[in-house]
């Protein structure tokens, strides 16, 4: 009898710990990312591409990208990369997204290696953009709820949209 509670305590603790490690954003970030390239948000990224001049890189997959992006930004090759940039200003303000932030703050600190001194990275990526209501278009330039998943796993932090895999 106690050691089938001791092992059903662990069973929950355990179950516990793993449902509150991905419970957040926050958590999920600080899980994956080193922090050292600062986040911008969504609203303030809004905000900045109806006011401002700025770069917007897509750092996921082409296939991804072709499925939706934010409509500003530009596919961030990494094969390509230094080429896509070549006339950009080093201290032009870089914003980086992905799907959620992690695979874009490996690329801002690409860029930031390459020398670029004012890169941000957008917290949550493209699907806090989309589950905060902002547009989203096709290849085409054409508005679409669809948004590429990357993965079942990271499709439980896409709130609002179509779920392509």
């Amino acid at each position: 009898m106690v050691l089938k509670k001791v092992i059903f305590g662990f069973i929950f603790i355990f179950i516990g710990f793993s449902a509150n490690s991905q419970k957040t954003l926050d958590h999920l970030l600080d899980r994956y990312n080193r922090g050292d390239i600062p986040y911008i948000s969504v609203e303030e990224l809004k905000m900045k591409l109806e006011k401002e001049k700025l770069v917007l890189l897509d750092a996921r997959k082409a296939e991804e990208f072709e499925v939706s992006h934010i409509r500003q930004a530009s596919l961030f090759e990494e094969s390509n990369e230094s080429h896509s940039l070549s006339n950009v200003d080093k201290d032009t303000e870089i914003i980086v997204y992905c799907s959620l932030g992690i695979r874009s703050e490996k690329a801002a600190r690409k860029l930031k290696k390459a020398g670029f001194r004012n890169v941000r990275n957008l917290y949550g990526g493209i699907f806090e953009w989309k589950n905060k209501g902002y547009e989203v278009v096709n290849d085409e330039g054409e508005q679409t709820e669809k948004v590429h998943v990357y993965s079942e796993n990271w499709s439980q932090w896409l709130n609002q949209g179509e779920k392509i895999y």
